[in-house]
């Protein structure tokens, strides 16, 4: 069992590291972490294609969601793939910050993964462990082995740069974002009926679930995002991370009155998630900043792909294409969607 680490630790483990840049990964084949991780769909083609694409235009760094499906499906080919991939973004001189756990979005399905919905943001994003999983807490022994064994097969691998254990805890919601009338009323109903023991059950999921990683003393640092204000929340989760992380989808303005916040507890800080062109979180606004305080910085998205995240998180399904993109950065030939940003990526990455 290894303990959380010392501001000192931290901070000599990130004085060490490049500035860390680059996306939440995903192949534009597939269309969530099931797919990316089963062994019919696992896509190495793609895969090397589109980081060697990202290295190009000046990332050094992957986000990457790993399920635990997969892993109960196929243990072996599961670590084979992840594998597979480490070595393709190693190859592009890419480092990989590896999710355990993620309340986002839809309940996980074994099996061959759904067909995107024509406009639809994350149509087919799947929820790890999901809500069965979450309030059953007799499934929690296999969840615990699911941590240690992925942790311990990795936690001295250098093409690792660390765990992000639990994305979003207790976003259980957001499967209504894109509802209207009495479409959203029932998602709305069906979501509050059990809100409230989903949220206590993946609170302690998350305490127990670092508890797990560090069981297995993982040399590289383990942490989980604050995305939203909660006081009760995102005290326990700065608690229980070696470095600090979080999400920003808002202004610069308001960036720049959150940093001095995370500042405050004197560790490295990374910003996981970030990029929403019609809320004002752009490259051209947020990137120089966290250049500036040496922030790692994952922007959603690379390729346009099935996880349509061109499309923004409140889309009405069949929407035509946005004129604005929300998230990613290339089309799936490669082009990117603006050149500006391109540019500026690769000019704030040469300096």
């Amino acid at each position: 069992m290894s303990d959380r680490w010392n501001v000192e630790k931290a901070l000599t483990w990130y004085d060490q590291q490049p500035w860390f840049r680059g996306c939440n990964f995903i192949p534009s084949t597939a269309i969530n972490q099931i797919e990316m991780w089963s062994a019919s769909t696992f896509d190495p083609e793609t895969i090397d294609r589109e980081l060697g694409w990202a290295a190009r235009i000046g990332f050094n760094a992957m986000r990457v969601y790993l399920h635990d499906l997969p892993w109960l499906e196929d243990r072996d080919g599961f670590f084979t793939w992840i594998d597979a991939y480490l070595k393709i973004a190693d190859r592009h001189g890419i480092q990989t910050l590896l999710v355990l756990f993620d309340d986002c979005w839809h309940e996980p399905v074994a099996g061959v993964q759904p067909a995107p919905r024509r406009g639809v943001h994350n149509s087919g994003w799947a929820r790890c462990p999901g809500r069965q999983k979450l309030l059953d807490r007799t499934c929690w022994g296999q969840l615990e082995e699911y941590v240690g064994d992925v942790v311990k097969r990795f936690g001295d691998d250098k093409r690792v740069l660390g765990w992000d254990i639990y994305n979003e805890v207790t976003n259980v919601a957001m499967p209504s974002l894109n509802l209207s009338g009495d479409d959203l009323r029932e998602a709305e109903a069906k979501s509050e009926r059990d809100r409230e023991a989903q949220t206590v059950a993946a609170t302690e999921l998350a305490i127990v679930a670092f508890g797990w990683a560090r069981a297995v003393a993982p040399s590289q640092p383990l942490t989980a995002g604050i995305y939203m204000k909660n006081d009760d929340l995102n005290p326990q989760l700065i608690e229980l991370s070696d470095i600090v992380s979080f999400h920003h989808y808002g202004s610069v303005e308001a960036l720049e009155r959150l940093i001095p916040k995370l500042q405050k507890y004197e560790r490295p800080i990374l910003c996981t998630e970030y990029l929403n062109r019609r809320g004002g979180s752009l490259f051209q606004t947020h990137m120089p900043v966290f250049k500036r305080e040496k922030i790692g910085c994952f922007n959603w998205g690379l390729v346009d792909g099935k996880t349509q995240t061109k499309f923004a998180w409140t889309d009405a399904p069949g929407s035509p294409e946005p004129s604005i993109w929300f998230h990613d950065i290339l089309r799936v030939d490669g082009s990117p969607y603006d050149v500006v940003e391109t540019e500026l990526i690769g000019e704030m990455t040469s300096k």
